[in-house]
């Protein structure tokens, strides 16, 4: 198990906010830096690779655009946390890599927490002691983000090249 910084954003959390328009027109590379500037502007700055973001419900409303889990994949982030995500930021997420996972309690998380991640069992262990169970990920969306996003999976099957 390995342990990761939260932090905490509220619900309704936008693909707008995590890939602002302003800037879609520049790489990745150029569009991370703005990641949730209009939530809190000091996020892309300070996140360091392997932190996790704990949200409220409806993470990734919005558009369709997959810079936003990009960004969020650019910048180091582990994993989001919420009760619920939008379908299409889901499938985008992880189809570049990003684990998405679900549980009601979500919200419990605190800023600046420390909490350990088990992947084997898909439980959150907090510094109380406290266990967060989520919800169940099939199989292959594991094996997705294992391999950094559905592109480099593709890349590692034998006799394929994508």
């Amino acid at each position: 198990m390995s342990t990761h910084r939260v932090w905490t954003f509220g619900a309704d959390i936008d693909t707008d906010a995590m890939a602002p328009g302003a800037y879609m027109k520049l790489s990745i590379e150029g569009i991370a830096p703005h990641c949730l500037e209009s939530v809190r502007p000091e996020f892309a700055a300070s996140v360091q690779p392997g932190a996790v973001i704990a949200a409220g419900p409806n993470f990734g409303i919005g558009s369709s655009r997959e810079q936003a889990a990009a960004a969020l994949v650019q910048l180091g982030v582990k994993a989001v946390i919420a009760p619920s995500f939008s379908g299409l930021f889901f499938r985008n997420a992880f189809n570049l890599g990003l684990l998405l996972l679900t549980t009601p309690d979500a919200e419990q998380l605190e800023e600046g927490e420390q909490v350990e991640l088990d992947l084997q069992t898909l439980t959150l262990k907090r510094p109380s002691g406290q266990h967060l169970q989520c919800e169940p990920i099939p199989d292959f969306l594991l094996a997705m983000v294992a391999a950094g996003g559905l592109m480099n999976q593709l890349r590692q099957r034998p006799g394929r090249s994508a």
